[in-house]
């Protein structure tokens, strides 16, 4: 507590120097690697038990902004992480740790931690057992991958903060994203629907970060659309579109340094992405090419077969052009920014248990939010990652075959039947408690003030539409309140926590996936937003929140499956270029170089990397030209015997079109385990090769 207190009073002394350089507020942002397990570990996402990691696409990262004001002492932090989703867990470790440090100046009140919703980052660091079944269970390493790297990042951004000011822009982009559930969508009222010209969010708004000197500190963009642009067939961990966006934009202002090292920092967070996919080309049937069946997405009855592309020729184009498309609109936001932001940083957050809220929905009528519970269309998939077996979304009827497979695990109450009507339970998630608790009943609900802008922190993936009604009720709130005419709300989405999705009221109604896995009933939004409007009620009075009941830390009861790394071992030795590589390659070809590996899980390498791809400048100094998280490289592993434990892996270099010609290499990175547990580096060198024009 005392070193909180004097690290307040030092931020004050700071901010009355940044009153007198015409700051409005003092600024730190940092970056760190998280990235997780990259074999071995299924990804997070898809719920494809199939879809395990096999190598390295793009690194993931903690991207952390710390802002304070000269009126109140404690700042607000916003994370943005190159992960699927929070977990409660995550957040709890991560604040604990935090408060080692830094005692009560960072907490799980002013401590916003959002996940950019990458489907290609490894799973397992959930405290909730429904989250983890596809990853057999509890990954200690991907947690404490993430953990590590979330403080550190904020460790970073707290020795950078500085005076600055922050601008904030909007505008429009277009040919990113599409309505993956327009059925559902169309259920909401005509007259509101007519309110807006899309049945997406097209909106993207950005935060300029600038120094008392008008130096780049960082950005922040929120827009809403998945990242799923990888999709559930890729093995390579990846940040997807977002994580390239943020990639591309600090490479430009940092001057071309590598990923994760420069002192800007971009985040590209994650909105009310809901029901919005990346995948612009829509969904069509695999076998005939033609479009899939509207309310059901399927294709003669299968939704194994409806599967939305584009809007590139494969995965890695599609992740290129929507990642592109994000960072140019944002670049020129951000240019264009004009709007100061001025006003208080304050914060308001409250712990809810989301299976007993009263919802008020008109004068004489109250209804109630269910204990958790996933409908049959969840298990259907979206047209971005289509399920298995005879689901379909759209679906409002039992299956007496599901049925009885359901009932064997947990048959629902009567009560909990009623109170998720008209969607039929599939998994009745929230009665079930072995071996402990299957979703989150208490949540977290917060309202991070940074002047007019106000940034609504949820912890589940809201509908375009959901997401629409939650910012205009809390915004009007806000202003009523006292708040500028011109203040601006954003959804920050998978924040905090995770509870899946929140649809409206008619959606819901509709039973696509997004209302099958709406998991505490048809008035969930209703409940959310009610919930925030306390939260911005005490916001303008002035007053605290309520602190609510304190969420259960299950960490320590997890069960894991997943086997470790028992031992390598090489016939050929570590590290020995299978194949030489031929002696030249033309600007645009690919290079593939094999060596005999060893398991990553041995080494996550945090920070470094699995390879390098090198130019001879003189004699014997080779300069360094890329690494394993960018955007021309691969690092593919698989394991060639588990008996003997023996590895290869596939470094891949698409040579950009630009590339210097020159004398080039490739080296390879790795960490073997003997049968005694012993870990030991080692590096593989391919030969030399010409990259000619």
């Amino acid at each position: 507590m005392a070193g909180a207190t004097c690290l307040l009073a030092a931020l004050s002394v700071v901010l009355t120097v940044c009153q007198a350089q015409d700051a409005n507020y003092l600024i730190g942002a940092g970056i760190a690697d998280i990235t997780g397990p990259a074999a071995g570990i299924n990804l997070m996402g898809y719920a494809n038990p199939a879809q395990i990691s096999n190598g390295l696409h793009l690194r993931q990262y903690s991207r952390a902004f710390i802002i304070a004001d000269t009126d109140k002492k404690a700042p607000v932090v916003f994370i943005s992480t190159d992960s699927c989703m929070q977990s409660q867990g995550l957040k709890l470790e991560v604040v604990k740790r935090l408060r080692t440090k830094y005692g009560n100046l960072y907490t799980e009140r002013n401590v916003c931690i959002s996940g950019t919703h990458t489907h290609s980052g490894p799973g397992g660091f959930h405290q909730y057992l429904l989250y983890d079944i596809t990853s057999l269970g509890f990954v200690n390493e991907t947690l404490q991958a993430y953990v590590d790297g979330i403080v550190k990042s904020v460790e970073r951004a707290h020795d950078a903060i500085k005076p600055g000011n922050i601008y904030i822009n909007s505008g429009e982009l277009l040919e990113s994203n599409i309505n993956r559930s327009p059925t559902a969508y169309l259920e909401n009222p005509a007259e509101e629907r007519a309110r807006y010209n899309y049945d997406v969010d097209k909106n993207m708004t950005v935060l300029k970060m600038v120094d008392s000197n008008n130096k780049d500190i960082g950005m922040i963009s929120w827009f809403a659309v998945h990242c799923t642009s990888m999709n559930n067939t890729n093995g390579l961990v990846s940040s997807d579109n977002k994580g390239y966006a943020s990639q591309l934009m600090e490479g430009g202002f940092n001057d071309g340094a590598f990923p994760g090292t420069g002192t800007f920092v971009a985040a590209f967070a994650q909105a009310n992405e809901g029901d919005v996919s990346p995948n612009t080309a829509g969904p069509h049937c695999l076998d005939t090419g033609l479009p899939c069946d509207k309310d059901t997405s399927t294709c003669n009855g299968r939704n194994e077969m409806c599967v939305a592309f584009g809007p590139g020729k494969d995965m890695f184009e599609s992740t290129k052009i929507i990642g592109e498309n994000q960072y140019k609109k944002a670049l020129d936001l951000y240019r264009t920014a004009s709007v100061k932001l001025s006003g208080p940083v304050d914060f308001r957050h409250s712990y809810v248990d989301m299976t007993n809220v009263q919802v008020q929905v008109n004068a004489t009528t109250k209804v109630q939010t269910c204990k958790p519970a996933m409908g049959m269309s969840f298990a259907a998939g979206t047209t971005d990652g289509p399920g298995a077996f005879n689901f379909n979304q759209s679906d409002t009827t039992d299956n007496a075959f599901w049925d009885a497979i359901r009932n064997f695990i947990k048959k629902p109450s009567a009560e909990q039947v009623a109170c998720h009507h008209p969607k039929p339970i599939l998994l009745d998630t929230g009665e079930m408690t072995f071996p402990y608790a299957w979703q989150p009943s208490i949540v977290d609900v917060q309202i991070l003030r940074i002047g007019q802008l106000a940034i609504l922190a949820v912890p589940a993936e809201f509908t375009t539409m959901s997401g629409r009604r939650t910012r205009d009720a809390v915004t009007q709130a806000l202003v009523k309140g006292g708040f500028p005419a011109n203040t601006v709300s954003v959804i920050a989405g998978l924040s905090n926590d995770y509870a899946d999705y929140v649809t409206t009221y008619e959606e819901y109604q509709h039973q696509r996936y997004e209302g099958g896995s709406t998991v505490y009933g048809p008035h969930t939004l209703e409940a959310f937003i009610q919930e925030l409007l306390v939260l911005a009620d005490n916001m303008t009075k002035n007053e605290p929140s309520a602190l609510g009941p304190n969420p259960p830390n299950l960490i320590s009861e997890e069960w894991s499956f997943v086997p470790p790394v028992v031992y390598d071992f090489s016939t050929k030795g570590f590290g020995t270029l299978l194949e030489p590589l031929a002696s030249s390659y033309k600007q645009g070809q690919r290079v593939q170089a094999r060596f005999s590996a060893a398991h990553p899980r041995n080494n996550r390498r945090t920070e470094g990397t699995y390879l390098t791809v090198e130019r001879l400048k003189s004699t014997d100094n080779w300069e360094v030209v890329y690494k394993d998280s960018q955007w021309c490289t691969q690092f593919h592993w698989k394991r060639t015997s588990t008996i003997l434990g023996e590895s290869e892996v596939t470094i891949i270099w698409d040579i950009p079109a630009e590339q210097a010609p020159g004398t080039y290499r490739i080296q390879y990175f790795g960490d073997s385990k003997n049968v005694l547990g012993t870990i030991t580096p080692f590096s593989g060198t391919s030969n030399s090769f010409l990259v000619t024009a």
